[in-house]
């Protein structure tokens, strides 16, 4: 392999420069940029965010990919989703900045073929029957309402329905971080679905809404009313799941976090507070929550949601930080 070459250049004579508009010239020519008059900072007293706290309805998803059932065959579509994409300008990809939320369907009597790759892959189910099944790494693991299942990073994964009635489920993946960071690949089993001839449903990889939903109401309090349960081991190094529980009526201010979440409805209905805007929320919905946005959970019955994170790896860079619900903002 030939080394990469430099194309040759005359260097500047900047001892000649009779003002800072030629230095700047000159600074050009040799591909370089002051660092004194730069018109972004890169620095900055506090977290600058990009994205917006937004809300998505499973009624709609679930309308809009029942639909694309009957236009969107599975034998060439990779996946039958829709991707939840922060309502920004230029942006088609991220929920928040590091993590991407898509709502998926399989239907009855159809498989979605296997494939791995580098982003770690996450799903909480929706709907589902008897037979629903992601296949990991050669083993089926059942798909019933509420379960969540992880695929970690280079794990085969496919997906079967041997009922008869379509499935729906949420996929959370860190792929806008693997994207950022570059390290992604992707590849296609070779048998198109991989072979499982093994159901295993106390599978390391799946935690049953049967199993943790108990665990969860016997939790200890976070805040009056309000109960979280952190799933797992095992854990994935890049996002994390917990389990919420709200007693009717209650109510539960976060502060402003360097953390990015994205809260999936499991059961109940009720509302999230920002400044500025209130998302309504039901089963199967979606609400986002990017980083330095003050927030309130509210519920109107009692409610079961499912809140992913990136604290993990924050906290492991020992980038976590919150900012007190009573703190002024600085004048």
């Amino acid at each position: 392999m030939k080394a990469l070459m430099t194309p040759r250049h005359k260097a500047p004579a900047f001892q000649t420069a009779a003002s800072l508009p030629e230095l700047y010239e000159m600074l050009e020519q040799v591909q370089m940029k002051n660092g004194w008059n730069k018109p972004t900072p890169s620095l900055y007293p506090e977290p600058r965010q990009r994205f917006i706290p937004a809300h998505w309805r499973f009624k709609d998803a679930r309308a809009a990919l029942h639909k694309a059932g009957d236009l969107v065959d599975s034998k060439w579509a990779e996946r039958r989703n829709l991707i939840m994409a922060n309502p920004v300008p230029d942006n088609d990809y991220p929920t928040v900045a590091t993590l991407v939320g898509a709502y998926q369907m399989v239907k009855g009597g159809e498989t979605a073929r296997s494939h791995r790759h580098t982003p770690n892959a996450m799903r909480v189910v929706l709907e589902s029957a008897p037979g629903v099944y992601t296949i990991v790494d050669g083993v089926k693991v059942p798909m019933e309402p509420g379960d969540v299942l992880l695929t970690p990073n280079g794990s085969w994964h496919g997906h079967s329905n041997e009922s008869t009635v379509e499935s729906y489920w949420i996929d959370f993946l860190d792929a806008p971080l693997v994207q950022l960071l570059g390290p992604m690949f992707f590849e296609h089993h070779p048998d198109a679905l991989e072979r499982a001839d093994r159901v295993d449903a106390a599978s390391p990889m799946r935690f049953a809404f049967s199993e943790y939903h108990p665990r969860l109401l016997a939790a200890a309090e976070v805040s009056s009313g309000v109960r979280a349960l952190k799933l797992g081991p095992p854990e994935l190094q890049t996002f994390d799941r917990t389990a919420l529980s709200l007693r009717a009526g209650a109510s539960w201010a976060r502060p402003r976090s360097t953390v990015n979440r994205i809260y999936s409805v499991i059961q109940g209905h009720g509302r999230s507070d920002f400044a500025g805007s209130q998302f309504q929320w039901s089963r199967g919905d979606m609400v986002a929550v990017p980083s330095w946005h003050e927030h309130k959970l509210i519920s109107d019955s009692e409610a079961v949601l499912l809140e992913v994170s990136d604290e993990p790896l924050l906290r492991m860079l020992d980038w976590v930080r919150e900012q007190p619900l009573h703190a002024k903002e600085s004048p």
